[in-house]
């Protein structure tokens, strides 16, 4: 119930933000959503199934370069190209999985960063998709039909709109059967394999939603940006980024990259006001130092950390209540002599 309460709670404030929020804060707010429902699509794998991958920009570039391109190309509208986007992450992620799931561990992770610049790569050097170049998003129509808008707000209400549903995912994984193997795989492969599940299949299964909703992200990036580049959506620091936001806040929780991204992008905000372009890299120094604090003391995040803070309290609240108890139940009753 108290949980039911703080995401109502949390859901009124956001869609009374903008409200209250000007028009030079509400681009970073529409980075927090956004940064935050990338990691959400990365927790589906890195979360759930425990498998770290760090060549996630692989699906993200994938569905900006294929929504960007079907529009400039053929014409065909944006919402199409979102999830056709998509449905090609989710078909590279088949190529993906059979490539990098036969390793485990620190090698898995590497394996994907090595896909992931592979791509960049033919990217980088494909005619068709503007070499290093990029690509420019036309803006010849406007509108919620083109999702092309002159303002910001739109947008906000896009990436809202995409986190949300995101999340819903998420929490259908985490109530299905899915969610029972997902982790059974993660915390006990070989029971899992004992009693029939096929681990193969179900890590490919959380890799490609996974692919899918972070290619979801990526068309709604180029559409808000209106420019795209191999460096600006395939990159390893993306990658990353996207890994760190779900760690940082609670990897495997629901929330937890929402939490993260809120911290990591108000720091990388920060550092770039603060320090301009004097303070480049300042903000990766900084919370990468909080990721090993995390690590060292709060391996489950900044919401493990919360819970268990509670806790304690709760341990504190009630042993205190109990010394009160012993105590009353020790003092001299009224008409007795001590």
């Amino acid at each position: 119930m108290k949980n039911t309460l703080i995401a109502i709670a949390a859901l009124v404030l956001a869609l009374v933000l903008p409200m209250v929020v000007d028009s030079s804060h509400l681009n970073m707010v529409i980075l927090v959503l956004m940064a935050a429902q990338l990691g959400v699509a990365w927790n589906m794998v890195g979360g759930y199934a425990g498998q770290v991958s760090l060549g996630h920009a692989a699906f993200v570039g994938l569905g900006a370069y294929t929504s960007t391109l079907l529009l400039i190309k053929f014409g065909i509208n944006p919402w199409i190209g979102v999830v056709a986007g998509g449905c090609v992450a989710a078909l590279l992620s088949l190529a993906f999985g059979w490539s990098c799931f036969r390793l485990k561990g620190h090698y898995f992770a590497m394996a994907t960063i090595a896909v992931a610049e592979l791509v960049q790569i033919f990217f980088t050097e494909w005619e068709y998709g503007g070499t290093a170049v990029g690509l420019y998003v036309p803006m010849d129509h406007q509108g919620w039909l083109w999702m092309n808008f002159a303002t910001k707000l739109p947008y906000y209400w896009l990436a809202l709109g995409l986190l949300l549903i995101t999340l819903a995912a998420n929490l259908w994984i985490e109530r299905s059967y899915l969610g029972y193997y997902f982790r059974a795989i993660k915390d006990e492969p070989d029971a899992a394999r004992s009693v029939g599940v096929n681990i193969a299949r179900y890590k490919q299964i959380a890799l490609s939603l996974s692919a899918f909703f972070s290619a979801m992200g990526g068309s709604l990036y180029a559409q808000k940006e209106l420019y795209i580049d191999p460096n600006s959506v395939l990159s390893t620091a993306l990658s990353i980024k996207m890994a760190l936001v779900a760690i940082l806040g609670g990897v495997g929780t629901l929330f937890g990259p929402v939490l993260g991204s809120v911290v990591l992008t108000s720091i990388e905000e920060f550092t770039r006001i603060l320090f301009g372009g004097t303070g480049r890299g300042t903000d990766v120094i900084i919370y990468a130092t909080m990721i090993i604090v995390i690590a060292v003391f709060y391996p489950t995040g900044l919401l493990g950390w919360f819970r268990s803070f509670k806790e304690r309290g709760a341990a504190r609240a009630d042993a205190s209540r109990q010394l009160a108890a012993h105590a009353a139940s020790q003092a001299p009753k009224q008409g007795e002599v001590s």
